[in-house]
């Protein structure tokens, strides 16, 4: 990290965070880092807050690939994206003089809408039905088509994002160094009509996912982008991909994916 000396904060804005924060800047310039206002002018974007605030982030600032990310947690519990806890300074002093951190790339999902409107999700995209009713849509795996879903939805996750809104309906939790996405489904109906594979499953890097919404006037869904809500009414199609595009993070050698599992999970 000696090379990279632009540091920029992105926080929550209560003032008791902003209060801590203003003691990590002193911190951080103590140590020769150089603090920019703006996300732009840095190579080094520190999130605050948890892993809510780490996603806004990322996704605030654009998904940029040349710069690293790092997540300082305030719940006094760190989670997925946050390597740091915001009162334990001489863990990151350490961190930072005895070079204990590594890079890791997570994968993010390019997402696109009608043709036209494009996004990316580091954890999950997730479709939802708008209304408290049922909606149909066709599933295309690279131009083939593999079901007829209908139910509440469906959510597409990253690896990092199998650990989310993926794991709480039933979704697997997916090491991050597979570059994949995972389909899971939300309350399908099966029946002699409607028949869908049931379980969750995993497409690789290379492949191409294709949703079509069958328009039968509930073609309204609602739709998410990691914990965001997308303001798009009326939907035909989505198309989901891997993007090349990979977010850089900052990690501690001995906080591997794994062992955040264990901390969260058992």
């Amino acid at each position: 990290m000696n090379d990279r000396r632009n540091l920029y904060f992105y926080t929550l804005k209560d003032a008791t965070t902003l209060r801590k924060v203003e003691e990590l800047k002193n911190l951080a310039k103590r140590y020769e880092f150089n603090l920019v206002n703006q996300s732009k002018d840095a190579n080094i974007i520190v999130s605050v807050g948890g892993d809510g605030a780490f996603l806004q982030a990322v996704r605030n600032t654009g998904f940029r690939e040349d710069c690293l990310y790092a997540g300082i947690s305030t719940t006094g519990n760190l989670s997925m994206y946050c390597d740091f806890y915001i009162d334990d300074t001489s863990k990151m002093i350490d961190a930072m003089m005895k070079e204990q951190v590594e890079v890791r790339r997570y994968p993010t999902i390019n997402v696109t809408v009608d043709g036209q409107t494009s996004f990316h999700c580091l954890n999950e995209f997730s479709i939802r039905s708008g209304i408290i009713k049922t909606f149909v849509m066709d599933v295309f795996i690279d131009d083939f088509h593999f079901e007829t879903f209908r139910g509440d939805g469906m959510v597409i996750a990253t690896p990092t994002g199998s650990t989310a809104y993926n794991k709480s309906v039933n979704g697997a939790v997916v090491d991050p160094m597979l570059p994949c996405m995972q389909v899971s489904e939300l309350a399908s109906l099966n029946n002699n009509r409607y028949r869908t594979l049931g379980s969750s499953f995993i497409l690789s890097g290379n492949r191409k996912l294709k949703l079509q919404i069958v328009q039968d006037g509930n073609d309204y869904p609602s739709m998410g982008i990691d914990n965001e809500a997308l303001g798009i009414r009326h939907v035909r199609e989505v198309e989901l991909s891997l993007s090349e595009r990979k977010i850089k993070t900052v990690k501690l050698k001995d906080n591997s994916f794994w062992e955040k599992v264990k901390r969260t999970f058992l």
